[in-house]
């Protein structure tokens, strides 16, 4: 059953980690160029007709996106209209008064269309890097989403916190002069659901394995947290990875390798399997969390998910390390002017 607020429409989005893209010899690129090329995605997302496009914070060799919001403000520099944001912000290892002020400055940068979206960080690097102990994980997500409730609510701030110094009467600048859309990203925890609701933020949920559907129970403790903490409704998001070919072959097979190169890279420290080309055919299926395939088939799969877990917007993850940046391009042209328009069909 649908259970999305039907205040709110449908809405769709790119994200991407930044994502180092390989050359014609399949050799990466730099990370200025990476960087570059990720403005002009940007720009692309927009002239598809797409409704937001966001970038997540990462610190690795193939995933150098450590500034998004500098990147972000470049590409609201050559854009009208597209909503931009964070996709996520690890707020657990930053200092929630900074990412309130950068993003509030892209807020003013763009002209209003400035989204966040906070997380406790699946990938830790920045832990590490930032001198945060993991073992604090939870307390540092807490506190902080926390002091950042109060920092959108305007005015003179008071608060006090064990993870970070105090704030007494404090004005953080800039002002706001058009709110501040924020999520949080979930990967399956429902206290974090309950706490998304008792902030009063959109629910954005991470499916990045298994089927979306599993997530329609943590939908619905979503609105009925809202009502208990007497917030007004919220939106529910789907974000989830996947690439759009002319066909389903040709995405299969521009996806697949790069894919079972990043998830065995990763799979030490992540605890993921490393994938086969059966395990990699299952989450293609409708139980599956990948969006690989031509535009009908992707389009199908977005709009069973949305109808299934009750959301009003999806997120593609596109780009895998190692990919062309002439691929990108082109799935993200396929997304916003031949996906997007099929699922508004679907669910019309």
């Amino acid at each position: 059953m649908n259970t999305a607020p039907q205040s709110f429409p449908l809405t769709f989005g790119l994200n991407t980690f930044g994502d180092v893209t390989g050359d014609a010899e399949g050799r990466p690129i730099s990370h200025a160029q990476t960087i570059r090329d990720l403005v002009e995605h940007g720009i692309a997302a927009e002239d598809a007709g797409l409704d937001f496009f966001g970038i997540g914070e990462h610190h690795t060799d193939d995933m150098p996106l450590s500034a998004s919001d500098v990147v972000l403000s470049a590409i609201a520099a050559r854009t009208e209209r597209i909503h931009l944001g964070s996709a996520v912000t690890v707020l657990s290892s930053d200092d929630p008064v900074r990412v309130f002020q950068r993003y509030s400055t892209l807020n003013a940068v763009s002209g209003g269309r400035a989204e966040v979206i906070l997380g406790r960080g699946s990938s830790i690097d920045s832990f590490p890097l930032f001198g945060f102990e993991l073992s604090d994980y939870e307390e540092l997500f807490e506190e902080k989403t926390n002091l950042f409730a109060h920092l959108l609510e305007g005015g003179p701030v008071t608060w006090e916190g064990s993870t970070r110094a105090g704030l007494r009467d404090q004005d953080v600048v800039p002002h706001l002069d058009t709110p501040l859309p924020t999520w949080i990203g979930v990967g399956g925890s429902p206290e974090s659901v309950i706490r998304t609701a008792r902030y009063g933020f959109s629910l954005m949920l991470a499916v990045i394995g298994g089927p979306a559907s599993r997530f329609a129970p943590y939908t619905e403790l979503f609105h009925k947290a809202l009502e208990q903490f007497g917030r007004g409704p919220q939106q529910v998001g789907l974000h989830s990875p996947g690439h759009v070919a002319a066909t389903d072959e040709q995405a299969r097979e521009e996806f697949w390798p790069h894919y079972r190169d990043m998830i065995t890279k990763v799979s030490a420290t992540r605890g993921f399997a490393i994938p086969t080309e059966g395990s990699f055919r299952r989450e293609l299926g409708p139980d599956g969390s990948l969006y690989v395939g031509s535009p009908e088939t992707v389009a199908a799969k977005i709009a069973a998910n949305l109808r299934a877990v009750g959301a009003n917007r999806f997120d593609l993850k596109y780009g895998i390390p190692g990919m062309t940046d002439e691929s990108l391009l082109s799935a993200i042209r396929l997304y916003g002017e031949e996906v997007v328009p099929r699922v508004r069909d679907l669910l019309a």
